[in-house]
Formats: C-alpha cells, sequence, structure tokens
C-alpha cells in the first residue's frame, strides 16, 4: 500500500528530513530519526486524504487511511525491532540475529542503511526510504520468512489448485481439514510427536472421505532459528507415510501462531476457489483442539488479530472441532513482518 503511494503531494517532510541530517553517520540515531513519528503520521493522512481516489487498494474491510496508518506503524515495528534492537511482539521468535549489546549488531545496522541508501535514490525523508530501510533490516537478519516461497499458489499449490477447479463440493461433508503443526522446540528435530500425530489424524480423515483436501499450516517457528518449516514437513509425511496424493495436500508455509494457523487457512481457501460457505474440520491434538474452544483463544484472536477469523462449530471428537472461516481474514497485517 506504501509503496503505490510514491511521493505525496503536499507532504510536507522538512522536520523529517533535518533529524535524519542531523545524525550523521550514527546508526541508532539515524534509525530513530526515520521512524514515523505521531506528527509524521498525521500529516501523511492528511496528504493521503488531499489525494481523493488514490487508486491505492484497500487492506480487506479497513479504510485507505486506516490501512496506511497501519503500514506506517508495521515500519516502525521493523525498526525498534530490527534498527535499535527492542523487544517485538514475539519476543521468543522475532529478534535481530546478533545480541543487541555487541559491535556486531551496531554494525549489521549500520551496514542495511547503507544497503538501503544504495539500493534507492529515494531522499531519507520518504515513505520509500523507510520502506527500503525496512527491508534492509530484515534481509539483514534473515527475516524473510514471508516471502520465502513466493508465488506459494503458482508453485506449491498448483496442483491443488487444478483439483478445487473440478471438485464437486456438495460430495463432502467439510470442505477442508485444517491441521495446524506444533513446533518440536530442538533445532535438530524434523517434526515434532505432536505434528506427527496431526498426520495420521489427517491421513485418517482423508481416506474416510471427509474432505477433498488436507490444509497443512504452519512455519519455521519453534525453537528460533529451527531450518524446519512445520507445514512442509508434515507434508511430507502425508505424501511419504501415508500415501495422501501430493495434490491433496495444501501447503501453508507462513502462519507463527494457532490465530493466523485458521488465519492462513481462510486465505488459501480464497485463493484457491475453495468455498467459504461449507464448514472445514480442524484437526489437532486434543490439547491444542480444547485451547481453540476455549475463551483464552477467542480473546487473543480479538487482541492480536483485531477479529475472530472463523466460528468455531461443534466438536466431533477430542481432535476434531468445526470450524466456518471468515472474510475478516483476508485483513493483512502488516504489523508483523514475518506473517502479515
Amino acid at each position: 500500500m506504501l509503496s503505490a503511494l510514491g511521493r505525496l503531494p503536499g507532504l510536507d517532510t522538512r522536520a523529517r528530513a533535518a533529524r535524519i541530517a542531523a545524525c550523521g553517520d550514527g546508526p541508532a540515531c539515524v534509525v530513530e530519526a526515520m521512524m514515523w513519528s505521531d506528527q509524521d503520521r498525521t500529516a501523511v493522512a492528511a496528504a493521503v486524504a488531499r489525494l481523493g481516489k488514490t487508486g491505492v487498494r484497500k487492506n480487506a474491510d479497513l479504510s485507505v487511511a486506516a490501512g496506511v496508518d497501519q503500514e506506517l506503524e508495521a515500519l516502525n515495528v521493523v525498526l525498534r525491532v530490527y534498527g535499535l534492537g527492542l523487544p517485538g511482539r514475539y519476543p521468543k521468535i522475532d529478534g535481530p540475529v546478533f545480541a543487541t549489546d555487541t559491535p556486531f549488531f551496531t554494525d549489521s545496522v549500520k551496514v542495511a542503511i547503507d544497503t538501503a541508501r544504495a539500493a534507492s535514490q529515494a531522499r531519507p525523508d520518504t515513505i520509500a526510504a523507510s520502506v527500503r530501510l525496512a527491508v534492509a533490516l530484515l534481509d539483514a537478519n534473515d527475516a524473510t520468512a514471508a516471502t520465502r516461497f513466493d508465488p506459494l499458489d503458482q508453485r506449491e499449490n498448483a496442483g491443488a489448485q487444478a483439483v478445487a477447479t473440478r471438485t464437486n463440493w456438495s460430495a463432502y461433508r467439510y470442505s477442508l481439514l485444517i491441521v495446524p503443526g506444533v513446533g518440536p522446540e530442538d533445532s535438530a528435530t524434523v517434526l515434532s510427536p505432536r505434528s506427527k500425530l496431526h498426520a495420521l489424524l489427517a491421513a485418517q480423515r482423508y481416506r474416510q472421505g471427509l474432505a477433498p483436501f488436507i490444509l497443512v499450516s504452519g512455519s519455521a517457528v519453534h525453537p528460533r532459528g529451527t531450518r524446519f518449516v512445520e507445514a512442509v514437513e508434515i507434508r511430507r509425511a502425508l505424501v511419504e507415510r501415508y500415501g495422501i496424493p501430493a495434490d491433496r495436500v495444501i501447503l501453508e508455509p507462513y502462519a507463527r501462531h494457532t490465530t493466523t494457523n485458521l488465519r492462513n487457512a481462510t486465505r488459501r481457501m480464497v485463493a484457491l476457489g475453495i468455498p467459504l460457505d461449507r464448514p472445514t474440520l480442524i484437526v489437532t491434538d486434543a490439547e491444542q483442539s480444547k485451547y481453540i474452544e476455549s475463551q483464552t483463544f477467542t480473546d487473543r484472536n480479538r487482541a492480536e488479530l483485531g477479529y475472530l477469523p472463523g466460528a468455531v462449530g461443534r466438536r466431533l471428537s477430542v481432535y476434531d472441532l468445526e470450524f466456518r472461516p471468515s472474510r475478516l481474514s483476508l485483513r493483512q497485517d502488516p504489523r508483523d513482518p514475518l506473517d502479515p
């Protein structure tokens, strides 16, 4: 959204330019100066309002103004966490590669600033320059999970997409089996015991004919720094261990929490043409299933996503919960740059 704005006419950034210039070559000072203050964001909102119809695509149900302000806050999040070393929303799984009290961290920030400037001719006070710096900081810390599998549906899910176009949805009780991953908390372990259980349960229900597809969801999350992507490894188990056809397994490799397992499943359904007006079935271990049904989980969705990704329905067993997805899940959350 921000990149589509280009250089906003009428946006006075002289104060920003002055504070950035005053920093000289001090990395922390430059990063802090390039953050978007409340005053800056108010000015951007006014400039966007003056443009009228901007041609900027809305973020689902959010207004253009609200979406732009959310993305400015997202830039601030990246600069704070990866440029200043401050804790983010999920400090156990997010943060700089280097310890923030070492010269390696300071140097990595300096190099990111140099990289951003070398890659763009935009003035340091512009939105474009802040975006470029945020990208450089993420890249410097290998925090690129959000783009690792792009284009996801043209590559990993192409087979499933082709099958979806000729699927008779009325022949199935559920449109989809949603299978969240659980990290092993051990960097040497490929697939956790819980995720292995999830794969077994999903294979059994697929063979029962409950749904035409299995969606596996989960990024490389626990422990921090693991190279194993939960969704990829569960898919491998389904195909290689249980003989599930590869074009019947949908990959969702971005979710880092149970909240986003369900949110992102809805996004893949829309992208692949799977109807949302039919129930899905969440297949997981008893503990996670009970958590998804809890008030605690409902409250967490409202606090972190700002909405419920869908409605939890009937319980079929300790492992199975019906779920009706919501289109609110299409709302992007740039404040979590590794899984927006």
